[in-house]
């Protein structure tokens, strides 16, 4: 999960569409969404079918559906109703990263009840003042605070979604398990300069091979990785205030203090001497 935090400036999040609907006891629905897809329950409840297993979400839960998860929606209530969002979520290149985690499940309201108030008042907000300038952008950024903790409370082994039984998605372009090995090498070598090669052999394929996998399962290419890890740990060293530039510019393997201030201003648009 860390990798979520690690390359968070890589992350793109795109609305699609949403809407309240509300339907009456006669209601259902087979269907899969191409995109990514929540549901904030707002009253009665909502029986989903997936693979012959059905899960009930009650006011307050929140279900998350994966891209081409075909289910069964239906309701025994007189009136259900719910607001959608199809969404897409990706890091760099890769718009399927979040396949990588038993995510699509009902998460129960009590676990995320504060973030679910937020984003419904904010599409509420959105709907009454459809035109006003920052609406939209508050609904987003609502959305990626639920997302948010969706990731920390699967993190944390407080949620795991039901719908997959244990499976992956399978839309993912690679696995992210078989570069965990990688991540903790260049975390344990970031005093030095590490080659693709050394990376390459550490799941032994060749080097070619190993750039093209990451790219494609993480989105960014390792040497970007790298570089985002390495800016990542100088901004965490100088917010301590315990180290000298030329101290970190030692731990994270550049040649020369010089070297290294280039390549944190050229990132954080200031020199390490004046970042706060």
């Amino acid at each position: 999960m860390s990798i979520i935090n690690e390359l968070s400036e890589y992350i793109t999040l795109g609305m699609r569409s949403y809407l309240e609907q509300a339907h009456d006891q006669d209601w259902i629905e087979h269907k899969s969404h191409p995109d990514y897809d929540l549901w904030f329950i707002q009253s009665g409840s909502v029986k989903v079918t997936i693979d012959g297993f059905e899960h009930t979400a009650v006011p307050g839960d929140v279900v998350f559906f994966y891209p081409d998860l075909p289910y069964i929606a239906s309701t025994n209530e007189d009136l259900c109703q719910f607001i959608y969002i199809h969404f897409d979520f990706g890091i760099g290149e890769q718009q399927r990263i979040l396949g990588e985690f038993q995510l699509p499940g009902i998460v129960p309201g009590d676990l995320i009840r504060e973030e679910a108030a937020l984003f419904t008042k904010a599409y509420r907000r959105l709907k009454q003042g459809s035109g006003t300038p920052g609406n939209q952008l508050y609904l987003k950024a609502c959305l990626l605070a639920v997302i948010a903790k969706i990731l920390e409370l699967h993190g944390q082994g407080a949620y795991t979604g039901k719908f997959l039984h244990g499976r992956t998605s399978g839309k993912s372009e690679g696995s992210l398990g078989v570069l965990q090995d990688v991540f903790q090498y260049v975390d344990a070598n970031l005093h030095r300069s590490v080659r693709m090669n050394e990376l390459a052999a550490v799941v032994g394929v060749s080097e070619k091979y190993f750039i093209s996998y990451f790219k494609k399962t993480v989105g960014i290419t390792p040497g970007q990785y790298i570089s985002q890890i390495k800016m990542n740990r100088a901004r965490d060293y100088l917010y301590t205030k315990k180290y000298t530039i030329q101290q970190i510019a030692g731990f994270l393997g550049y040649p020369d203090p010089f070297t290294f201030s280039k390549a944190f201003k050229k990132y954080y648009n200031v020199p390490p001497s004046k970042f706060e």
